[in-house]
C-alpha cells in the first residue's frame, strides 16, 4: 500500500493550526488522528519553571509584606509562564521588582537561550515603594507533566513546582468522508492543534510524526544498544564464588580434573592465573580455554 495524501493548512497562527490530511484509505483517518493526538499531547519537549526561591520566604503557605497575592498564588501564576527553550540543562532566571507595580512574566530576567512567550501574564501586584519581590527561578526542559513530589528541594526555602512541559495545550481531530474520482469511501482527517506559542502548530505536527516514525522504524528494523558487560567484583560474599565447578556447566572430564587439582569451587580461581590452571593434570589448552570462557561468563577474569 502506497500513501498518497496531502496535508493542507486551513488556518494557522502562532498558537493555532487547522490541518486537513486527505485522501486516506478507509480507517486511516482514525488511526492517524488518534496516534498524532496522543503524541502531540504527551511527547513533545517544552520548558517550565521547576523551582523558586523567594527572598524572605521559607515556605509557600505564607505571605510577603506589600504583595497583594500570597505565595501560593504567585506559584500558580509562575506555573502558567511559557518559555521557548531547547536546551537540556537547567537554567537560572530571576525577578527583581519594587513597588508600586504589577510584576509580569516579561519582568523575568532570562539568559539569551530562553524566551518568555506570554510576557503580559501578571504574576504579582506590589502595593507601595516599601514592597519588593526578589525571586530566583530554575527553568528546566522536559516532556509531559512532572509533579513536584517527584523532585526534592536542594536548600531551605526552595519551593518545588509542578511542571507542565508540553507546548501543546489542546488537540481536536475529526474524520470526515472524502471523495477522489469514483472512490467515495475515503477518509479526510481534520486536525486542530492549539499550542502555547513556543512552538508553531505546523512544526508540532511534523515533530509528532517524526516521533511515530522512530517507533515504527524500530518495529521494522530493530536496533539495540550494546549492553556493557560488567565484571563481577571478587569479594568473599559474592554468590558467584560459591558455585562449584559442576555448576559452571563444564564437561565432566574437565570438572573432575579441576577438583583433583584443587579447584572445586569458583572462589578457588579468584587468585589463579592461566599458567597455574595449566599445571592441573589432564588439562590441555582447549580445556583451559573452555574453563576461562565459562568463568568470564560469570564475571571472573583470569590473568
Amino acid at each position: 500500500m502506497k500513501a498518497n495524501f496531502k496535508i493542507t493548512a486551513i488556518a494557522e497562527t502562532k498558537d493555532f493550526g487547522k490541518f486537513e490530511i486527505s485522501p486516506l484509505e478507509t480507517g486511516y483517518g482514525l488511526t492517524l488522528g488518534n496516534a498524532l493526538r496522543r503524541v502531540l499531547l504527551t511527547s513533545l519537549p517544552g520548558a517550565a519553571v521547576t523551582s523558586i526561591l523567594v527572598n524572605g520566604v521559607t515556605h509557600q503557605f505564607t505571605t510577603l509584606q506589600g504583595m497583594k497575592e500570597d505565595i501560593v498564588e504567585l506559584v500558580l501564576n509562575l506555573k502558567q509562564v511559557r518559555f521557548a527553550y531547547s536546551g537540556d540543562k537547567p537554567v537560572a532566571a530571576s525577578i527583581a521588582a519594587t513597588g508600586p507595580a504589577k510584576v509580569k512574566a516579561g519582568d523575568i530576567k532570562v539568559p539569551a537561550t530562553v524566551k518568555v512567550i506570554n510576557k503580559d501574564l501578571c504574576l504579582a501586584t506590589l502595593a507601595d515603594k516599601k514592597s519588593s519581590l526578589n525571586v530566583k527561578l530554575e527553568i528546566n526542559s522536559g516532556c509531559g507533566y512532572s509533579p513536584a513530589k517527584d523532585r526534592s528541594a536542594s536548600q531551605l526555602g526552595e519551593i518545588v513546582l509542578d511542571a507542565a512541559f508540553t507546548p501543546v495545550i489542546r488537540v481536536n481531530y475529526a474524520v470526515e468522508a472524502s471523495r477522489v474520482g469514483r472512490s467515495t469511501d475515503l477518509d479526510k482527517l481534520v486536525l486542530e492543534i492549539y499550542t502555547d506559542g513556543s512552538l508553531k502548530p505546523a512544526q508540532a505536527l511534523k515533530d509528532a510524526a517524526g516521533i511515530l516514525i522512530t517507533y515504527f522504524t524500530q518495529v521494522v528494523h530493530p536496533t539495540f544498544a550494546k549492553e556493557e558487560k560488567r565484571a563481577v567484583t571478587v569479594t568473599d560474599d559474592n554468590e558467584v564464588l560459591k558455585l562449584s565447578v559442576e555448576e559452571l556447566d563444564l564437561p565432566t572430564r574437565i570438572a573432575n580434573a579441576l577438583k583433583k587439582g584443587g579447584y572445586a569451587y569458583v572462589k578457588d580461581f579468584s587468585s589463579a592465573s592461566r599458567e597455574e590452571i595449566a599445571k592441573v593434570k589432564n588439562l590441555g589448552d582447549k580445556s583451559i580455554d573452555i574453563i576461562l570462557k565459562k568463568l568470564k561468563n560469570k564475571g571472573i577474569e583470569i590473568k
